[in-house]
């Protein structure tokens, strides 16, 4: 029996997805052969364990669409270990979490108003609660990381893992320099990638595989594949602990269904295709930024090195959610988003954050981010 009511809010939002210009920087629209895998029945399966080592019979054909995503996925990053199981990005995350620390230990992490992520030791987030959280902020004029700051904050704190990585930082990391500063101190490397994966995977970023002791991503964004998570690294002993992290310690059965999308996406990361996507992605979003900052938009940082930009909102509209509904009601999504050293509340922020992988998949090219630039002057201007 179909449910009318429920699939006429998903054909709603399939219109609103084909119709609306998606700036969004952590969404995007994968193909149709990985929305085909995360819809089929491998949703009925249940696979508790690790393929060749499940607890659950009738895992043959699982097993080795599994096995086929961790292969496609080492290929990808060019590493010894992956575990795909994750169901998102924090999960992966926590994975890494029970894995290395104990509760109470010290976790660095780029501050949340400095673009970091929740799950990076955030006071509301378990990792805040459950770790002892040691922030570090950007610089209050450049609003780029301050190495020298980190260095001498991790030194003194002696925190047990460190976090390079956000949500809202348009630049390039230095890696190698969060890899001196991590073994100044003793202390795990670990880079959440989620945002700039898929920019690592086509080549047009460097990986913080070299330098770091562990690796978390989503496969969403600029992956472009299904909303779930991975990590990766290099280190057989933290392989073994990670496995035995996520399953049994974080979670039960994995989830098949998406696994199987996870596979497909691996593959269409794995052809020339892709490495065409992400230089494009990248080449957008200089254009984009360029042409907002004619417009006086000002920009966090005054550009981007990625895929996303953040923008400072206040010279043109109160703040953020102003300029987010005024897009909105033309058929632009975004999110507010805080800036470095904000004043404003996490719900009414001075910024928004924009991104170009979705549009990118939709075939805009720089001239068309120029026009879109162009509209949203208008708009906000107004």
């Amino acid at each position: 029996m179909k449910d009318k009511v429920i699939f006429d809010l998903i054909n709603k939002e399939a219109h609103r997805q084909k119709t609306n210009i998606e700036l969004i920087a952590s969404e995007n629209f994968t193909s149709e052969a990985v929305r085909q895998a995360c819809g089929s029945i491998l949703t009925n399966k249940y696979a508790e364990g690790y393929p060749g080592r499940r607890y659950y019979g009738g895992c043959e054909f699982v097993d080795q669409i599994e096995q086929i995503a961790i292969d496609r996925c080492k290929e990808i990053f060019n590493v010894g270990y992956a575990n795909i199981q994750s169901h998102s990005g924090s999960n992966a995350n926590l994975g890494v979490y029970l894995a290395l620390l104990k509760p109470g230990d010290k976790l660095m992490g780029m501050s949340l108003s400095s673009g970091g992520h929740l799950t990076h030791g955030h006071k509301v987030s378990l990792t805040g609660q459950w770790f002892v959280p040691v922030p570090y902020d950007v610089h209050p004029e450049t609003c780029e990381l301050d190495y020298e700051a980190i260095y001498e904050k991790a030194i003194q704190e002696k925190p047990r893992i460190i976090i390079a990585g956000g949500s809202a930082y348009p630049r390039i990391i230095d890696f190698a320099k969060f890899r001196e500063i991590a073994d100044a101190c003793r202390a795990y490397l670990m880079v959440d990638m989620a945002h700039f994966s898929g920019l690592v995977a086509g080549g047009v970023h460097p990986s913080p595989v070299p330098y770091a002791d562990v690796v978390t991503s989503t496969t969403h964004k600029t992956l472009r594949g299904p909303r779930s998570g991975i990590i990766i690294t290099n280190n057989e002993d933290i392989s073994k602990k990670i496995d035995q992290a996520i399953m049994p310690g974080l979670q039960g059965g994995p989830l098949m269904h998406i696994i199987a999308g996870k596979a497909i996406a691996f593959g269409e990361i794995l052809t020339p295709d892709f490495k065409n996507y992400a230089k494009q992605i990248v080449d957008n979003a200089a254009a984009f930024a360029t042409r907002l900052l004619s417009h006086g938009f000002q920009l966090i940082t005054g550009g981007t090195d990625t895929h996303l930009i953040l923008i400072d909102v206040r010279n043109f509209v109160e703040n953020g959610k102003v300029a987010e509904q005024r897009l909105a009601a033309c058929g632009i999504t975004c999110n507010v988003n805080s800036i470095p050293f904000d004043k404003m509340s996490p719900m009414n922020p001075s910024g928004i954050r924009v991104g170009t992988p979705a549009m990118t998949t939709r075939g805009y090219k720089e001239a068309d981010f120029e026009k879109l630039a162009d509209t949203m002057a208008k708009i906000l201007k107004t």
